[in-house]
């Protein structure tokens, strides 16, 4: 099984850190699926050392409908992208990215976790 790196591009819509408030034009970030440590999980890379991880399943639910409560919400935002909510003790940062970068990432991540285990 091997990892998945995505980069994308997100629009913040709001943050607590000052830093990406600044800047409010789309941001570079990392979707990671790693079988071995989690198969469930994925996380979400975004400016800076905010890391989150949550269940790939809440991402794909997401996609379609409003879905997740607690600490990760996702939701669809339009046709074309997806809103997704990270709330911390810190704050909430809301992002927008494109359901096509998302889906892609999906379905590298399915096709990750079917290989068979070399050995």
């Amino acid at each position: 099984m091997s990892v998945v790196e995505q980069y994308a591009r997100a629009q913040i819509v709001t943050d607590t850190d000052v830093q990406v408030q600044e800047d409010r034009g789309a941001v570079p970030v990392v979707l990671r699926y790693d079988p071995e440590r989690d198969p469930r999980a994925v996380r979400v890379g975004l400016p800076g050392p905010h890391e989150w991880t949550f269940s790939r399943d809440l991402l794909e639910q997401g996609l379609r409908a409003p879905a997740g409560s607690g600490d990760v919400r996702v939701w669809p935002c339009g046709r074309v992208q997806a809103v997704v909510e990270f709330h911390s003790a810190q704050g909430v940062s809301v992002v927008q990215l494109e359901t096509k970068a998302l889906l892609r990432f999906l379905r590298r991540t399915y096709t990750a976790a079917a290989e068979p285990v070399r050995g």
